[in-house]
């Protein structure tokens, strides 16, 4: 048969197979479709709620039977955009205030030099005149709180004995009831400012709660935090936040509400008022000094973290030195509170604002400059959809405490964060050591903080040398009793500064203000469009993920569904020149995309990794390009203070010399070299939280010490794309641009908020604010958006809007959010303008929506990859020192009932297997003072070792302790804690001791073998005092010779300073003991500071005049 005959039957079949094959098309597209673009096909606005409700009343009506099915599962639709959605009309609203002029009546009469007077409100009051912030703000009245109201936390008794004294002249009554409580002054006007400033902060809660302002601030006294339920105390009568709180909570329906108490004194009233209250988190950092600093009180250590329901939702972090810096400050934001705020989700955020750690304060004695206030409050304002009410504490040096306002209510109103005048220093160890004590006794109550390793008493015993071990310290040194029991000084209770001192303070805080940028672009965000960019395409294959949608989508959810185009000003897009282009690729690669051949453009595009070309890339890869630079150009010139790049196509994997993984120009690369070859810049900042690594902006900069890359992305053990070890956390940069190269590799699919928060907190916030960028460019890839085809990963368009925020509070607020890639248009829609509002300062929609207590926070390949960074980085980093590990054991609480000690301490025995061969004198010390070496041991389990089964067992502790009950009772029974400094160390001369000490050495007076000390200086070996004394007589008598060193425990008793030292300058000596007796050396422990839970019974208090706020 012909072959061109065409026969019914053959027509009939060919009809069938087209029929086919346009249904397998069509099916196709469909799936494809829904891959890349994401949803459902709606049928009308209410479609996914029509089918979320349909759904429920189906379950409903068949619930009984359907459950009883072995086969039924529970299944329920989630619109994974409704967070983000359900923002998307709320603009910012205005800022509150609220101030009153009778707050400056309460005074003390009989000391005029009294820190707690009405200057405090009035100079704060005249700073916000000057620069002109009261007009910017919507007043809220004042009014005076009810009886109702105080009783919520105050008891009857307490109200009643302050109105008792209003309006009373009787000065000499005033003074002496004043003086029954610690750090009080009563005026006659004392029980109406208390009533007000109460009145004052409940009304400024309600209004924020409400929606009446944005958020707000109190300018009031007295302060409140101090005041207890039944007892006024340090400056204050009634707890203003705490009632404003549990008003909030009782009548508002709040369920939970961040309490942060940044006053410099433990705000003790407070804590005790929801120490056992879940709903309520508590966040305190203070000045403690191991308890030497008033309030002088045990419960403001770290330890103290709740109790019953509220068992862990109280933070105290002790500052135990002065001196405390800007960068001190922000580790406690990045490593405790912002991850903990973050996963405790508060609906209602109340900032006890004491400004006494500001530089010059005369009780604080701290060094937080007053422009730092802003970088502390600003992360605050993404949380609890920006419901934050600040309220004034504390704060006595005048200067600082108004300009501590005033930027304060800059940073409310939605100023910029001022860049920071003096360098940020990295943390003391004094303040390394108090965030991981308090993250230690809080790890196992939230998932954020379960990011530290344990070691335990295996790894501690076996683990030489232990830098990376934390040693938890508690110690209390408890005050002196006062000289009259009840009564407190009412007069020159308090530090005073010298002139000269005053004077220095006055000209530094001076400078830093006349330094300080406080200038606002007159338009906040910018952004560039332009649809030329739409043009390049791929046409051999028409869904390609890069394909046009992607910017078309997004510009339609900023401006029709979000109305936020109409609240920017709009950069008219531009070319790139060649010569731009040329800052960052090689004039080969400009020239091969702008001669592209129509005719060849498969074949060519066919010889680079994922690139497609059309006719038009060239004009739209350099509109891309030329787009960023006008925002960039908008952005340092001042006349705006952010930008927005909905720019394709995008370019982070473009190299010098080649287009790579959908990128054709490096826009991000053009942009930074730009800056800092054109503009000046000397520290430009760029982070890529796009999925993929951004290979290409890497390896341009990689040897540039001006540009800051950092980049979270997927890397899979190096098989996710671009497929390069380059991407691992190990590539760090080279030459002098080695340090300023950080990869965070993810390694595994499916990491969501969680896991880049604690990214962000850990590791990019901590090195960004460290570096103090110039300029902070994003290159904001949304393909680890949750929906996204090809990343995988989970993250919400809400959190990518929380980054921004976090990243908009350095450099002065320059920052350009620049299009990369993201292949689902609904999620880059929706991100991108979580993204724009959070630069235009709108509330956020709330971040990890749950129970903190439910959660599973970030998993373990998470916690794994951020330690590797935080293992290599922290070699250039000073502010990453925080990778170590903790203790297992959980210490007890020295609330803890006698009982449980015993119980807890059952299987613990006192015996050494050494001690047998001592005599019982063996144990004395060569003075009245007594001493005991204690191991904690971070196991219950008891000990299996052999060796003890062949002697005879003494007494466990739990006998020896019922034993001695009463001796602990009366406190009898006690450890001495050596020294750590004495000025006889000098006399030491480890290069004149002997290579080896014999332990088994006599007396050299009397040949006594048990409880001998060798002299430090001479060699001389001694008997104890409890023998024949010879090495107290040598030690007293002979001149220049009064160190020694105990055979028995090592200990070391200086008899010119009475007591025992522990020195590093001692180490030598006992190792030379510890090598005769045990035949291996001592472990060095004076890098770390290991301590168990020790209090100096006998020492005091010499800061009693350190009161108040």
């Amino acid at each position: 048969m012909n072959p061109n005959v065409v026969t019914r039957n053959s027509a009939k079949q060919s009809k069938i197979r087209t029929r086919a094959q346009q249904a397998a098309f069509e099916t196709e597209k469909e799936e494809r479709r829904v891959k890349f673009f994401g949803g459902y096909r709606m049928t009308g606005k209410g479609s996914i709620a029509e089918a979320k409700k349909q759904g429920k009343l189906r379950m409903s009506a068949n619930d009984t039977e359907q459950r009883k099915s072995s086969d039924f599962t529970d299944v329920q639709l989630k619109d994974i955009f409704h967070n983000a959605q359900s923002v998307c009309n709320v603009e910012r609203g205005t800022t509150g205030i609220l101030y009153d002029d009778r707050f400056a009546l309460h005074r003390c009469l009989w000391d005029s030099n009294y820190p707690e007077c009405p200057e405090r409100y009035l100079r704060v009051m005249e700073r916000f005149a000057m620069v002109q912030l009261v007009e910017r703000c919507q007043f809220l009245a004042t009014r005076l709180a009810t009886k109702a109201e105080i009783l919520m936390k105050h008891t009857e008794e307490q109200i009643a004995i302050l109105a008792k004294t209003h309006g009373s002249q009787d000065e000499t009554e005033l003074e002496r009831l004043s003086s029954q409580y610690d750090a009080i002054f009563i005026h006659p006007t004392s029980y109406e400012t208390s009533l007000l400033a109460v009145g004052s902060t409940i009304e400024l809660v309600d209004s924020v709660w409400n929606g009446t302002v944005q958020n707000g601030m109190a300018i009031l006294r007295p302060p409140g935090h101090h005041a207890m339920t039944a007892e006024y105390n340090g400056y204050c009568f009634f707890n203003n936040v705490a009632i404003a709180a549990q008003h909030a909570l009782d009548n508002l329906g709040a369920r939970k509400i961040l309490i942060v108490d940044w006053d410099v004194h433990h705000g003790q009233g407070t804590q005790r008022m929801f120490y056992s209250d879940p709903r309520v988190l508590y966040f305190s950092i203070h000045r403690y000094e191991h308890g030497t600093f008033w309030p002088n009180l045990r419960e403001s250590d770290f330890d103290y973290i709740g109790e019953g329901k509220g068992e862990g939702y109280n933070f105290n972090v002790p500052l135990n030195k002065t001196g405390m810096t800007n960068g001190d400050y922000l580790a406690i934001w990045q490593q405790i509170l912002l991850p903990v705020a973050a996963e405790f989700n508060p609906e209602l955020i109340i900032v006890s604002a004491g400004y006494d750690s500001a530089l010059g304060d005369e009780k604080g004695c701290m060094e937080i400059t007053p422009a730092f206030y802003s970088h502390l409050l600003s992360p605050l304002l993404s949380l609890a959809q920006g419901r934050v009410a600040v309220v004034m504490e504390g704060g006595y040096c005048l200067e600082s405490l108004a300009e501590g306002c005033t930027l304060t209510l800059k940073t409310l109103l939605g100023d910029p964060c001022p860049r920071l005048v003096e360098k940020l220093q990295p943390p003391s160890e004094s303040m390394q050591a108090s965030i991981l004590n308090c993250i230690y006794s809080h790890r196992k109550h939230w998932k954020c903080l379960q990011f530290y390793e344990l070691y335990d008493l295996e790894d501690y015993n076996n683990t030489n040398p232990q830098d990376n071990f934390h040693k938890v310290i508690k110690h209390y040194i408890p005050p002196e009793p006062p000289a009259q029991p009840g009564l407190y000084e009412t007069r020159n209770c308090y530090p005073v500064q010298s002139d000269g001192e005053r004077t220095r303070i006055r000209e530094h805080l001076q400078r830093l203000r006349f330094n300080t940028d406080l200038t606002v672009p007159p338009s906040r965000v910018c952004f560039v469009y332009d649809e030329l960019m739409l043009e390049h395409q791929n046409s051999q294959e028409k869904w390609h993920p890069e394909q046009p949608e992607r910017i078309a989508k997004i510009m339609q959810r900023v401006s029709i569904d979000y109305e936020l185009a109409k609240r920017m000003q709009r950069v008219a897009g531009r070319l790139a020149t060649t010569e731009e282009l040329c800052l960052v690729h090689d004039p080969k690669h400009v020239q091969l995309i702008e001669q592209l051949s129509t005719d060849t453009l498969k074949q060519t595009a066919d010889q680079y990794n994922s690139i497609y070309f059309h006719p038009s890339t060239n004009a739209s890869a350099r509109m891309a390009a030329g787009s960023v630079l006008e925002v960039v150009s908008e952005v340092l010139s001042g006349r705006v203070r952010s930008g927005v790049c909905i720019v394709r196509p995008p370019g982070h994997h473009a190299e010098s010399d080649t287009p790579h993984g959908f990128c054709i120009f490096n826009n991000i690369a053009v942009a930074a070299r730009q800056a800092v070859e054109h503009y000046g810049l000397r520290r430009v900042l760029i982070v890529d939280w796009d999925v993929h690594h951004g290979n290409g902006t890497q390896h341009i900069f990689e040897n540039d010490p001006r540009v800051l890359y950092i980049s979270v992305h997927r890397y899979d053990n190096g098989s996710f794309f671009p497929n390069s070890t380059d991407a691992n956390y190990t590539v760090v940069g080279s030459g002098p641009g080695e340090g300023f190269n950080v990869n965070i590799p993810w390694n595994r699919k499916g990491m969501g908020d969680q896991e880049y928060v604690a990214a962000f907190h850990s590791i990019i916030l901590p090195i960004a604010y460290e570096f103090d960028p110039e300029l902070v460019l994003v290159s904001a890839g949304f393909d680890a958006a949750i929906g996204d085809p090809l990343g995988g990963c989970r993250v919400t368009p809400e959190a990518y809007g929380h980054f921004t925020h976090w990243l908009s509070a350095l450099a002065g607020g320059r920052i350009v959010v620049c299009l990369e890639g993201g292949y689902n248009v609904n999620s880059i829609s929706h991100a991108m303008a979580m993204c724009t509002k959070a630069l235009l300062g709108d509330p956020l929609p709330m971040l990890l929506a749950g129970s903190s207590r439910t959660t599973t926070g970030p998993n373990g390949s998470c916690f794994e990859t951020l330690r590797s960074v935080l293992t290599v980085q922290q070699k250039y980093w000073r502010s990453l020192c925080f990778n170590k590990k903790l203790p297992s054991c959980q210490p007890l609480s020295d609330g803890a009932q006698t009982g449980e000690l015993i119980a807890a301490l059952d299987t613990m025995s006192l015996n050494d297997p050494e001690s047998s061969k001592q005599s019982p004198q063996s144990a004395t010390t060569p003075s009245s003072s007594s001493t005991s070496d204690a191991v904690g041991s971070c196991s219950d389990e008891p000990s299996s070792s052999s060796s003890g089964a062949s002697r005879k067992q003494g007494p466990t502790l739990t006998e020896f302790l019922e034993a001695n009950l009463e001796a602990l009772q009366n406190e009898e029974m006690f450890a001495v804690v050596p020294r750590r400094n004495c000025p006889h160390l000098k006399l030491l001369r480890p290069e004149s001791a002997p290579s080896s000490i014999d332990t088994q050495t006599p007396c050299s007076e009397c040949g006594a073998e048990v409880e001998n000390w060798i002299c430090l200086l001479c060699y001389g070996v001694y008997c104890g005092r409890y023998v024949q004394e010879h090495m107290l007589r040598h030690g007293t008598e002979t001149v220049d010779h009064p160190l020694a060193l105990s055979f028995t425990d090592l200990s070391v008793w200086c008899y010119g300073c009475d007591a025992y030292i522990d020195h590093p300058a001692l180490h030598h000596f006992k190792n030379l003991v510890h090598l005769d007796k045990f035949q291996e050396p001592l472990v060095w422990s004076y890098g770390s500071d290991l301590v168990l839970d020790v209090v100096n019974a006998g020492a005091g208090s010499s800061n009693q005049s350190r009161k108040g706020d």
